[in-house]
């Protein structure tokens, strides 16, 4: 076996690959960039080595430093992860000519698989079944637009070299087409380095079904089963599963064995992922084949109790697969959620920021390749901790949570669980809208498709609700002991005239507390006012309509500190209230009841801060590139028209008109990077 391998990657992956390396007695190095000096793969690898600035351009992605790097080090192999350069066939032939061996399928494989054209003229060769379309190589606008109109909308565009959603566009018109491509070729342009699209027939309803594969040098392939990734948003996936719910044993084995056959077609070794569409009648589409392992493989290891990174080891150093198809069987039943820092009620915005506090769900490593064990109830894969910084420069993923079950109806019980447990302050996370997911009546009835999320918006993104009574009775409760402790910090705790209890020698201590919920929302925030009155055996709280008794148990108490904070049990009149909160700064964050809150403090002793008046100037929702202007200086625009479109985390994000008006100023070009929140043009309503 390897002594030691180069991880040719970051973030989870990298801590993923490392950890099997870890217990095979395989020595690691890693690379980091100047912005991942201080990450988590840096620390968990044996040695770690700068390659080059942030911008994963001249980081990353830059093949030649990585070979250098390995060799230097002494590595025997690479494995280069998923996304970056882990389907590069250029890269995995220069590490074959510098005597390195690539984790990874043959070169020639990954260039059979890499254009999505070429690759289905491959499978229609192979009989395996393809959604109707044009793969060819005739890029010119308005020949596509023919092959759409013969297609038939809707139409679906892809970049032929892409993954992952970049660069891939749905289009319910004719007259949309044009404007549509033109972005499409962008966003694959900046993602992969290649502009070619392909156009097929879009589905209306149907489910994204992928095969695990696994090829030896030896001659032996296998399939280990499917993912069911139906549940998508942007064509990005946030939620999977194994196996797929409602497949039928001879479905199963028949898409597994055209799975294998996608993969003899190239003569595949390594791991792989083909990947499916599929009607609702049970019908199935060969849409593209990932050379390389994916996101969500950790189901497929959780129900078949492997390592698929260890596979991937053995198999790159010569030995034949672990186990034959026969040995695959199903144990229970595995979910994966990705857990990212961004916005879901602005559109999914990716968030930036630091994570102040991150508190995780009870979770056990999955102790994989033991087949005669059981999987842990929940695992967790992440590449960051408490304190690190999701930045710009790549995806902003925290972490994958992954649950095991006996069954489904278990997997999803112990995911909703454990998304009640994942807190996090600093930043945007979608854990909320998760959970809505996770128990929404859709995804628990297994009523899927890639549409899923579109037709159930109403429920998943539910209009702003009043911040109930327990929620504030929480956060006061957490207000209160901060101030004791900070009484305490400063010697008054044996003076009864500066214990910050409430008591007071003639009459009863009354004092108001003023909170607004989503503080930074663009929406007007709600307001509380709750008025306290002190009592010798706790305080009432007046809520405007009526006084309730509070008496508080501290599990772990506050400091002053930010993001310091309390696990609060509370009797609120006649219920108990039970629930986290974590501060930061002035904002209090509440986890109660599987929900998150997030109040803001009015210090009626601070000074009052100035608000700054937008005056007319949209702003940039996050940092990042502008790569189109669209208006002029002096133009007069309808609500809606697209003004600016940004680039940021490989997607672009449209800058609209908020209302009919005139374009004042243009404060940015073409190319130009710009601050979270920069004013990009001076606009005027009419």
């Amino acid at each position: 076996m390897f002594k030691k391998i180069l991880i040719a990657n970051r973030g989870e992956i990298a801590c993923r690959v490392a950890a099997t390396a870890r217990r095979m007695g395989i020595k690691t190095v890693a690379v980091y960039s100047a912005a991942d000096a201080g990450a988590r793969h840096v620390a968990l690898c044996d040695e770690a080595v700068l390659i080059g600035p942030a911008a994963a351009r001249e980081s990353y992605l830059c093949g030649d430093k990585i070979i250098e790097v390995a060799l230097a080090t002494g590595a025997a192999a690479v494995h280069p992860g998923y996304g970056f350069l882990s389907e590069n066939a250029d890269f995995a032939d220069a590490c074959a000519q510098a005597g390195l061996v690539f984790i990874g399928p043959p070169p020639a494989s990954m260039r059979a698989m890499g254009s999505k054209s070429a690759a289905k003229t491959l499978m229609e060769q192979a009989a395996v079944p393809l959604v109707p379309g044009y793969h060819g190589d005739n890029q010119d606008a308005d020949f596509l637009q023919t092959q759409g109109d013969r297609i038939g909308y809707p139409v679906l565009l892809k970049a032929s070299a892409g993954g992952g959603g970049k660069g891939m566009r749905v289009i319910e018109r004719a007259e949309d087409f044009k404007a549509a491509l033109a972005s499409c070729k962008r966003e694959a342009i900046s993602s992969f380095g290649d502009d070619k699209v392909l156009a097929e027939k879009y589905l209306t309803r149907p489910r994204h079904i992928e095969i695990q594969v696994f090829a030896d040098s030896h001659g032996n392939c296998v399939y280990l089963h499917e993912r069911d990734c139906s549940v998508q948003r942007r064509h990005q996936k946030v939620l999977e599963e194994a196996p797929a719910p409602g497949m039928p044993p001879a479905r199963r084995a028949a898409m597994g064995e055209a799975a294998v056959a996608a993969a003899r077609a190239v003569g595949y070794v390594g791991a792989g992922t083909v990947e499916f569409i599929a009607n609702q009648d049970g019908s199935f589409y060969f849409m593209e084949m990932n050379t390389r392992l994916q996101v969500e493989h950790p189901v497929t290891e959780m129900i078949t109790a492997t390592d698929l990174v260890e596979w991937q080891l053995r198999i790159a150093f010569g030995e034949p697969l672990p186990l034959q198809q026969h040995q695959l069987t199903i144990h229970g039943h595995a979910i994966e959620a990705r857990i990212y820092a961004e916005n879901p009620d602005k559109g999914f915005l990716p968030s930036i920021g630091t994570l102040r506090h991150m508190d995780l769900p009870a979770a056990v490593s999955f102790i994989v390749g033991d087949a005669g064990g059981q999987p842990a109830a929940v695992r967790i894969d992440s590449g960051v901790r408490e304190g690190d910084a999701i930045s710009p420069f790549y995806d902003p993923m925290i972490a994958k949570l992954i649950v095991w079950g006996v069954d489904r109806r278990q997997a999803l019980s112990r995911m909703a669980q454990a998304l009640s447990e994942f807190h996090i302050v600093g930043l945007a996370t979608n854990i909320a809208f998760l959970k809505r997911l996770v128990e929404g009546d859709a995804f628990a009835g297994a009523d899927l498709d890639t549409g899923l999320i579109e037709r159930n918006s109403a429920t998943l993104f539910p209009p702003p609700r009043a911040v109930p009574a327990a929620a504030l009775a929480l956060a006061i409760a957490a207000l209160l002991e901060s101030e004791k402790t900070t009484a305490r910090a400063a010697g008054f705790a044996a003076d009864p005239f500066g214990n910050a209890n409430g008591w007071r020698l003639h009459g009863d201590a009354t004092r108001s507390i003023a909170f607004t919920d989503d503080f930074s929302a663009s929406t007007a925030a709600h307001s509380y006012q709750i008025k306290l009155r002190y009592q010798n055996d706790g305080w009432l709280l007046d809520f405007g309509a009526i006084e309730v008794p509070l008496a508080t148990t501290v599990t772990t108490a506050t400091t002053a500190t930010s993001g310091a904070g309390a696990e609060l049990s509370l009797t609120l009149g006649d219920a108990t209230v039970r629930g986290v909160v974590r501060r930061d700064g002035e904002q209090f964050h509440v986890f109660s009841g599987g929900r998150h809150f997030v109040l803001h403090y009015l210090d009626p002793l601070a000074h009052a801060g100035e608000v700054e008046a937008a005056g007319g100037r949209l702003t940039a929702p996050m940092p990042g590139k502008v790569v189109a202007v669209l208006a002029q200086a002096g133009q007069v625009v309808k609500k809606g028209d697209a003004l600016v479109i940004m680039e940021a985390m490989k997607m672009e994000h449209t800058i609209a008109a908020p209302a009919d008006g005139t374009v004042d100023e243009l404060l940015y070009q073409v190319g130009d990077q710009v601050a979270d929140s920069a004013p990009l043009l001076a606009f005027t309503p009419a």
